[in-house]
């Protein structure tokens, strides 16, 4: 099998690559501006909470999370699909990651914008949604990138629950063809692809947003 049959072949789990990194980046960003509302209530015994989730799943390797979720939940009659479990997992734990991004962000907004807003009579959530959380976007995004793409470098853990990304092709067909250099090495390359363009995605929407005057040139 020569180099661009490999790819064709591979090229197959590029579409559930693409949708589980999605899946789970759009699940890790609510999560993460779940966590970072919550907070803006001031509750020691929940903000003890929040210190707890992200603390936890933070330390949590995300295999084995997945192995919790995935085989773990149907010993009490709970099964959840191989897409689900990876977004109850690797993007738990990406939320986890994020919602510290936010919480960062949110303590640079400048705290007299908040003060004037609340003197105007906005209340607690129309300051956090209207005046808080666009800036709070805004400054959160070089960090949100740097998770997203740690994202895409995990999702090859979906393999071990069955969904047919491009890790789990590679291992299929090396084990019929015994090319395992080329293969693999055709694997990374859409990876890499893969990575930039969602990288080129991010860097535009991070560019669109970016606040002149506040993010590195």
């Amino acid at each position: 099998m020569d180099f661009a049959q490999i790819l064709s072949v591979l090229g197959q789990g590029v579409a559930y690559t693409v949708l589980v990194t999605l899946a789970c980046n759009l699940t890790a960003v609510l999560i993460g501006l779940v966590t970072v509302g919550l907070r803006k209530f001031e509750s020691t015994l929940l903000n003890l909470v929040l210190d707890i989730f992200t603390y936890v799943f933070r330390a949590i390797p995300m295999l084995v999370l997945l192995f919790i979720v995935y085989f773990g939940l149907s010993e009490f009659g709970f099964r959840v699909s191989p897409m689900i479990a990876m977004m109850l997992s690797l993007g738990v734990i990406a939320g986890a990651y994020i919602a510290e991004v936010f919480r960062g962000a949110l303590h640079s907004i400048d705290s007299n914008e908040v003060l004037a807003a609340h003197a105007s009579g906005m209340n607690r959530l129309q300051v956090f949604i209207y005046i808080e959380m666009p800036q709070m976007l805004r400054l959160a995004m070089p960090g949100m990138v740097n998770e997203f793409t740690t994202v895409l470098k995990y999702s090859p853990f979906a393999y071990t629950v069955g969904i047919p990304e491009i890790t789990k092709q590679a291992m299929a067909l090396v084990g019929t063809t015994n090319q395992g250099i080329e293969i693999y090495l055709a694997a990374g390359i859409l990876y890499f692809i893969i990575y930039r363009i969602l990288l080129a995605g991010l860097e535009a929407i991070e560019r669109y947003f970016r606040i002149p005057g506040m993010a590195p040139s």
